[in-house]
């Protein structure tokens, strides 16, 4: 019977990538006959899931700070990587080795200014050197380039509407300033208006969806994360409603202007704990 992978110990004169590799091993007994149950029932198409949650997660744990639940939640996301990658070996599709050799490759060729003698001068050189040589890639160099390029259909409609906006912003279809998007944001909010009060169902649809556009577009501008300014207010409001919910006894009805007081109340609280931490 071989040495479980499980057994070696982690040492101050451990050599170089030895986890990484201490890693696949155990990755690849779980998969092996033996091995595991669930493992080796799953599929790329059923590990999809896990591998979208384990994303979000350390987007999380980054916004935290924390570098243990960092750590913690990469160590999750790379052996959903893993995983992915042992599963295409065993159909004969790709290996792990595969996987690293493209995006080494990946890199190089698309960093000429630091592997070869291309020179960019700052980072918006980079970026386009990035696109052209990724269209020459993908045999487009003679095309004229899309202006907004495909992105993930999985990504966040949020982060959608950033990238969008970011991509239109290349060729100038921009605001020179942030006021310029708030102004749009209050256009649309205008529009909404008039949708609820004459128009039909999708006319409201649309407007929100174009009011939810603008409010993307204002993020942008500022230099803020949309996605994380919108996570970070739901923590807030969870956090003040939970002020109301101790006020609220069980079977109590409340009218929206005592339970607007107790909000604030919670709210006043918050900010008196901000102040004193």
């Amino acid at each position: 019977m071989s040495e479980s992978p499980m057994s070696e110990d982690a040492s101050e004169t451990e050599v170089p990538m030895e986890q990484m590799s201490r890693l696949k091993k155990i990755i690849d007994q779980l998969r092996s006959p033996g091995g595991c149950p669930w493992d080796l029932e799953q599929t790329a198409d059923t590990l999809r899931p896990f591998l979208l949650e384990e994303a979000h997660e350390v987007a999380e744990a980054i916004s935290s700070g924390d570098p243990d639940q960092i750590c913690e939640e990469l160590g999750d996301l790379l052996m959903n990587i893993y995983l992915q990658a042992r599963i295409a070996e065993e159909s004969g599709s790709f290996s792990l080795e595969d996987v690293a050799r493209e995006i080494s490759e990946k890199l190089i060729r698309r960093h000429p200014h630091v592997f070869g003698t291309s020179n960019a001068k700052n980072a918006d050189e980079v970026r386009e050197n990035w696109e052209r040589i990724k269209r020459q890639e993908k045999g487009e160099a003679g095309d004229k380039p899309s202006t907004i390029r495909n992105l993930p259909a999985s990504l966040p409609a949020l982060l959608r509407a950033d990238r969008i906006g970011k991509m239109v912003a290349e060729v100038g279809f921009d605001w020179p300033e942030p006021r310029g998007a708030i102004d749009k944001v209050v256009e649309e909010l205008d529009e909404l208006k008039i949708a609820i009060d004459s128009g039909t169902e999708d006319q409201c649809y649309h407007e929100v969806g174009d009011l939810l556009f603008s409010v993307s577009s204002v993020c942008r501008k500022l230099g803020i994360d949309g996605e994380q300014a919108l996570l970070d207010s739901l923590a807030r409001f969870k956090s003040r409603f939970a002020h109301v919910d101790r006020r609220l006894e069980p079977g109590q009805e409340v009218d929206l202007a005592r339970l607007e007081e107790w909000y604030q109340e919670g709210k006043l609280l918050e900010d008196t704990d901000e102040e004193s931490s």
